[in-house]
């Protein structure tokens, strides 16, 4: 049976490799993973699937683009990327804001040159909800994909920015260019910098779990492999041109879900303060996906409570992983970060 060849960028990150594992299983395409493994890609992530006949992994980095003509004019008949390298936390878009510029925007910019050339043949951009902006904690209103763009942030703004492009390719020279914008993920995996896996991390080590501000700031909390079955659908039956958002309709307070972790976990509350808030923290995030509902049928299969007990226990039982793949300089990195949060409270 004739495989697709597909090229994953960023697949060593947290939602690539999930859908690498998901796709692998279902045997229908070739893969070919690009990833430079910084801070949050990691080897750990990818190293089930070394053996795997139908998969492949190439160091490389998409800012560079020079390898990136190389490797796709060497590599023959690719049908599509998708492309799940980004920066992607908040904090450090806040800190370090070239580093989203280079990766989320120019980046992008040179998968799309290389689509340009006629190099493979569909393109799916990886997006957030956070292009959106937010919204007032009570309100009922959900973002839809023709809501405008308002982000907040260096890093909602370098996805936005890629967003836009994207689409303007896709206009221009009649490329074949999807988007998804999903809510926050959760799952096995994730990088231990965000929400779910910090606060579990952290409190098995019984150490203070720093929330910003009130707490009172409103997620919308999709398990990673819903994102993923979603990912898949708009990259085989996607209409060009379309944006689709995926969301889990799981809204859920950021300090309600510390403390549904800690009940998980038995862990005492005291464990949770309070620290000073990040600039530009968004209050709500709401996304409207009857989109990919009516039109690709998608539908969640994961309840969130369940997800979120498994994903505490994986995490209890691969505390190994978080230590094998976080590297010296930003363990020293992250440890800074998050001290003087405590510190400035203190």
């Amino acid at each position: 049976m004739f495989m697709k060849k597909i090229v994953i960028t960023g697949g060593a990150g947290f939602i690539g490799s999930n859908f690498i594992r998901y796709v692998l299983k279902k045997k229908n395409y070739s893969i070919i993973n690009i990833d430079h493994l910084l801070l949050s890609g990691s080897r750990e992530n990818i190293k089930e699937f070394t053996n795997e006949k139908n998969y492949r992994f190439i160091k490389g980095d998409i800012r560079d683009f020079d390898f990136l003509l190389k490797f796709f004019k060497k590599e023959k008949d690719i049908f599509g990327v998708i492309n799940f390298a980004a920066q992607s936390h908040v904090d450090r878009s806040i800190i370090s804001p070239k580093d989203f510029i280079d990766t989320n925007i120019l980046g992008v910019f040179n998968l799309l040159e290389i689509f340009r050339n006629g190099l493979f043949k569909r393109f799916l951009q990886i997006s957030t909800d956070e292009v959106y902006g937010d919204l007032k904690i009570d309100s009922k209103k959900k973002f839809k994909e023709d809501s405008p763009l308002k982000p907040n942030s260096p890093y909602s703004s370098s996805k936005a920015s890629a967003d836009l492009i994207s689409l303007s390719y896709n206009k221009t020279y009649n490329l074949d260019i999807v988007i998804t914008r999903s809510s926050n993920n959760f799952g096995p995996y994730q990088f231990p910098e965000k929400l779910i896996p910090l606060t579990i991390l952290k409190a098995l080590k019984n150490e203070k779990i720093p929330i910003y501000g009130d707490g009172k700031n409103v997620r919308d909390w999709l398990y990673v492999e819903d994102n993923v079955r979603a990912i898949l659908n708009v990259f085989e039956h996607g209409k060009s041109g379309n944006v689709y958002n995926i969301g889990g309709d799981n809204e859920i307070s950021n300090i309600k879900l510390v403390k549904m972790i800690l009940k998980i976990l038995d862990k005492d509350e005291r464990l949770i303060t309070f620290v000073k808030d990040r600039p530009s923290h968004d209050r709500k995030y709401s996304l409207d996906s009857s989109k990919i509902k009516r039109e690709l049928k998608h539908r969640n299969i994961f309840k969130f409570y369940p997800t979120l007990k498994k994903t505490v226990e994986w995490y209890k039982e691969n505390i190994r992983w978080v230590e094998k793949c976080i590297d010296e300089d930003f363990k020293k990195y992250y440890q800074k970060n998050y001290k003087e949060r405590l510190d400035e409270e203190n």
